[in-house]
């Protein structure tokens, strides 16, 4: 799944709805899309709860933006959060912006950010509404970050402390994947190729990934315990992948079709 690496990006992070511990993955995913110009964290720095960020602010050098609680039971955090965005919006610095809560208040933000025309990514998690969600153009679940990045980390130091090996060929996944992949998803996928694929019946790889998360914004094959969508898609075994090489060296054409298609 492709995406633009360079583009200019303002991230905005709800100190009260944003776990502490998964800061320094979340940026890290942030890069994956484009460079983080503005960073900036909202919250009532002065209540105990929140001192405890301090130092992964100074690592991550992220803005922490005062904002008093004045009334209780009023959440002053998500509308300095609100303003700032449309400031920025109007500054036309960024060329998107990436939203970290899981709370619904929202979604408004993110349509009208994109009404602008400006990519929106969420990440919050797993217990974010559903109309947050569907409001962004790609949506992260912070829980899928974390294990991403604890599973890299724990590979890591597995190759360390083992003495290199012949590589062997890796298992074949298709019986894990089909028990990995509600059916509604293989589903989607079938139907998504099926919209874009040429006379032969393939679709590109990277096409078929821009798509399911226009369908779905959610949609991420690390949600299923796959690190790519190639491998998400070979490990389905309702499905044929074709990898082409080009000209190039090193760089390949992946083609899906759907075997079970007219």
């Amino acid at each position: 799944m492709s995406e633009q690496t360079d583009q200019r990006l303002a991230v905005l992070i709800d100190a009260d709805n944003a776990p502490r511990s998964a800061l320094s993955d979340i940026m890290a995913e942030v890069a994956v899309y484009g460079t983080p110009t503005i960073k900036r964290i909202y919250g009532d720095w002065t209540t105990p709860n929140l001192a405890s960020w301090k130092g992964l602010l100074l690592e991550n050098a992220i803005t922490p933006i005062q904002q008093y609680s004045y009334t209780t039971g009023k959440n002053a955090t998500d509308s300095a959060m609100i303003i700032d965005a449309m400031d920025i919006l109007y500054t036309g610095q960024v060329d998107g912006f990436v939203l970290v809560s899981s709370d619904s208040d929202f979604t408004r933000l993110a349509v009208r950010l994109r009404e602008a025309g400006k990519k929106v990514y969420g990440m919050g998690e797993r217990k974010t509404p559903n109309p947050f969600i569907v409001a962004c153009d790609k949506f992260v679940y912070i829980e899928v970050i974390r294990a991403a990045a604890e599973q890299a980390q724990a590979e890591e130091e597995k190759s360390k402390n083992q003495k290199p090996q012949k590589k062997k060929e890796a298992p074949a996944q298709n019986q894990e994947g089909e028990r990995k992949v509600p059916k509604a998803v293989v589903k989607l996928i079938a139907e998504s190729v099926d919209t874009i694929a040429d006379e032969d019946g393939f679709a590109a790889l990277g096409e078929l990934g821009n798509l399911l998360v226009k369908k779905q914004p959610d949609f991420d094959p690390r949600n299923f315990g796959f690190s790519k969508l190639s491998k998400l898609v070979k490990s389905l075994p309702r499905f044929e992948v074709d990898v082409r090489p080009t000209s190039q060296p090193n760089v390949t054409h992946i083609l899906v079709r759907d075997k079970q298609s007219k």
